[in-house]
Parts: structure tokens; C-alpha cells; sequence
């Protein structure tokens, strides 16, 4: 008896081991599949030709074969995270739904209010940059660079990417804000038509103050300098680059 029981034993192990052995293989197969085709999928959209972009910072006809060799993976712009996302190199962010500056933000208060409650959020004084209207969804502001006046300390210049002229022809997206005050209040740099003073530009800003001369100067992407090169703007009243 302990002979067939070992035997039958044995013969329901070996059918476990051989269902289990299929399972694995069905599984490995399945993921590499999913490998195969998401090879297939990248390799597609490396030899894509962009023709369909209502984007415009992402040009029709352009090669996405060419991302790294124009070194477009390697910069941190507006134009090259959109250029990336178009051809399927990088995916788009989602916006938060979380934290205390976002549920104060969400609060029924005056602006007024809601800016002395947001430093308790961020451990921070807050300064409202982007001063005058808004018009969604061309509401994005970042990667500031900033810099005072050694001499006088109280002119300070804030330049950042600015979404305000995403839509604008030629594009807009550079913008900067000033402070005579020290930082109290900041005064966003703009044109009669709307727009900052640093047309057809792509944001990634720089900037600079050269003391002998008391010159001011700011640089950024510039759509007229080679496609995507540099150009710059200077003045000796930051309020008002030339």
C-alpha cells in the first residue's frame, strides 16, 4: 500500500511540476512578447516623422531619429520636453492633487488671504511673480533664475519660463519680473500686446549683471538665432530690456 501511494504520490507531483512548467512558459512568452512589441513600438516611433503637431513648439517634418544627435534628450526646455513627448521619448506630467498648498489654493478666499496662509504650506515667503491676468491653460511658471543688484540691493530681476505666450506668434514662452522694493512686489515685464519683451524665444533663461557697466542682461533660447540658438537682451533699467 505505501508503494502505491508513494507511486501516486509521485505521478501528482510530476502533473503540478508540468502545469506550473506551462504556466512559466505562457508567462515568459506573454512578457516577451510585451518585450517585442514595446521594441517595435519604440523603434516606430524613433523613425517617426512628426506631420500632424498642433504644438507649436514641436515643427511639422521634423525627424525624431534625430532626438540625440541635435542633443534634444539632453535638454531640459519647453521645446525639447515637447519635441520628446511628440515622439513617444518621455510622457507628459500630471498635475497634483495633494498637499496643503494645493487645498489652500482650493479654499474659497480672497487671493489676499490665500497668500499669507501659502508660506505656513511651504515654510517660505511666497512672492507672486506673475502678476496681471492669466488665461488657462497658459498659466505655467518655472525655473526661475534670479539675481539682485550688488550696489542696490533692493532692484532685483527674476527671469523664468513662461507659458503666458505658448500660443502667441511668433511664440513667447520667456518671461521676467521685477522688484524695486527689495522683493516685496514684483512686477512681470509686459508689452502693450500682452506679451513679455523677449519675442520668439523659448524660455531656459540666464541671467546676468555686469557692474562697471550697470548693464543687465538675460538670455534665452531664441528662434531667430539658428533655429534654437542664444540671444540675449540688455538694458540699464532691468524694467525695461531692450
Amino acid at each position: 500500500m505505501k508503494k502505491k501511494s508513494t507511486s501516486r504520490s509521485a505521478f501528482f507531483n510530476l502533473r503540478v511540476l508540468i502545469g506550473l512548467f506551462i504556466i512559466l512558459a505562457g508567462v515568459f512568452l506573454a512578457l516577451a512578447g510585451f518585450g517585442t512589441f514595446s521594441a517595435l513600438a519604440q523603434a516606430h516611433q524613433k523613425n517617426k516623422i512628426i506631420t500632424d503637431s498642433k504644438d507649436p513648439l514641436v515643427p511639422n517634418g521634423f525627424d525624431c531619429s534625430k532626438i540625440h544627435e541635435l542633443g534634444i534628450d539632453r535638454q531640459e526646455n519647453l521645446r525639447a520636453g515637447a519635441i520628446m513627448m511628440a515622439c513617444g521619448g518621455a510622457q507628459g506630467g500630471s498635475a497634483s492633487h495633494g498637499g496643503i498648498a494645493q487645498a489652500i489654493q482650493k479654499l474659497p478666499l480672497p487671493r489676499g488671504i490665500k497668500k499669507l496662509l501659502l508660506p505656513l504650506a511651504y515654510c517660505a515667503t511666497v512672492f507672486d511673480l506673475a502678476t496681471g491676468t492669466e488665461t488657462f491653460p497658459n498659466v505655467t511658471q518655472s525655473e526661475t533664475y534670479s539675481l539682485a543688484n550688488p550696489t542696490n540691493p533692493n532692484e532685483i530681476l527674476v527671469a523664468y519660463n513662461d507659458s503666458r505666450g505658448r500660443n502667441f506668434n511668433p511664440i513667447n514662452i520667456s518671461g521676467a519680473s521685477v522688484s524695486e522694493d527689495g522683493g516685496t512686489t514684483f512686477t512681470r515685464l509686459t508689452k502693450a500686446n500682452g506679451q513679455s519683451p523677449f519675442d520668439d524665444t523659448f524660455g531656459d533663461p540666464v541671467a546676468l549683471y555686469n557692474q562697471p557697466t550697470g548693464t543687465w542682461f538675460t538670455v534665452w533660447l531664441d528662434g531667430a538665432c539658428g533655429g534654437q540658438g542664444l540671444g540675449g537682451y540688455k538694458s540699464t533699467t532691468p524694467a525695461e530690456p531692450e
